[in-house]
């Protein structure tokens, strides 16, 4: 990826996001210094991906301990604020996370509270290295010694997290050690993460890909041309149940079907161990404008309404593999979160080549 982009950037006095509402027809960055605007850029997808929203929600907890100094807030008025940056988006755990983190050393002073953001957004990227070599380890040990033909669902690159990325971070350090031959990239309806921002991050890579519609997914894995399936996760349940992006569940039936690894690649911070299963993780709805339109022209009968989850839950037995930075799960095969809390702690890894 071009190495002067980053998704997300404290620069001292704001937050620098990279808008990912324009690419790839633009490279624009917000600068955004007060909690408005940062609940606004979350809510409108200018910053995305569950581990770029952990470090957006740290980040929001500065911004807020900022503004309250300037504006002469008082503590309820700050800790209002930073509630609503938690409670942005309700799918993604990292969110909340990021600010549970952080939230705490509001009382040691602004220095305290940006420091501790300054480790979230550190540990993301250390994280991200991690992941990458263990999902790679793990998928050159079970799939054919060849360059592999992989399929990827919306976008779970650097452009969603701090660092390289979960998904497109396994994909990347596969491709440094020769072991890619192209990756399917769904388009990812409606917002079409997978062709404008995955499709632009493999590219700027020289990674081969091509983009399919999310409906050519499951002839694509049916036919035999996919050997391994790999994706992100927005919230993790203590039983592996896994939720990502609506379209994730039809990749892994077809996974199932086709008896093909389905890989999570995410941070263990997107484990929500507080959530037994997945049908306790809140699934987003949004406009259903995102729908109903396209380029800003309704393609639907006026009168017709949307229904426009977010997100879909993938059973635990559906998902063969969680890589995290502390090493791999066999989910489907009992390996779950609630079993080896022990992983919530780093492991030594080996270097990823990237």
């Amino acid at each position: 990826m071009t190495t002067d982009v980053r998704t997300i950037a404290w620069t001292g006095d704001a937050l620098r996001l990279l808008d990912q509402t324009v690419l790839p027809a633009r490279v624009e960055h917000l600068e955004v210094r007060d909690v408005d605007a940062l609940v606004d850029a979350i809510r409108r997808l200018a910053v995305r991906g569950a581990p770029a929203l952990g470090v957006a929600g740290a980040f929001g907890v500065v911004l807020a301990v900022r503004q309250a100094g300037r504006e002469g807030w008082d503590g309820a008025a700050r800790d209002a604020a930073i509630a609503r940056v938690r409670e942005a988006r309700p799918t993604a755990v990292n969110l909340a996370a990021g600010v549970d983190r952080v939230r705490p050393r509001v009382p040691a002073g602004l220095a305290a509270v940006e420091a501790e953001a300054r480790a979230v957004l550190a540990e993301g990227v250390r994280a991200d290295r991690a992941i990458g070599g263990h999902g790679a380890d793990w998928l050159e040990s079970r799939c054919p010694d060849r360059p592999l033909r992989l399929l990827t669902h919306c976008n779970a690159g650097a452009l969603a997290t701090a660092g390289r990325g979960t998904a497109l971070g396994v994909v990347r350090e596969l491709h440094a050690r020769n072991r890619v031959e192209v990756v399917y990239a769904d388009e990812t309806r409606p917002l079409l993460q997978g062709s404008r921002l995955t499709a632009w991050e493999l590219h700027e890579a020289g990674i081969p890909c091509v983009v399919q519609a999310d409906a050519a997914a499951a002839s694509t894995i049916m036919r035999g041309l996919v050997d391994a399936a790999v994706i992100g996760a927005d919230r993790i349940a203590a039983n592996g149940d896994t939720a990502n992006k609506i379209g994730s569940l039809g990749v892994a039936l077809a996974c199932a079907a086709a008896g093909i690894p389905l890989l999570v690649a995410a941070p263990w911070s997107t484990v929500d161990r507080a959530v037994p299963d997945g049908g306790r993780i809140p699934i987003e709805e949004r406009p259903g404008d995102e729908i109903l339109a396209f380029g800003g022209t309704r393609t639907a009968p006026d009168g017709v309404p949307a229904f426009n989850p977010a997100f879909d839950v993938t059973p635990a037995r559906f998902v063969t593999a969680l890589a995290t930075e502390t090493g791999v799960l066999e989910i489907s095969a009992g390996d779950t979160p609630e079993r080896r809390p022990q992983l919530a702690e780093p492991v030594p890894v080996r270097p990823a080549h990237l």
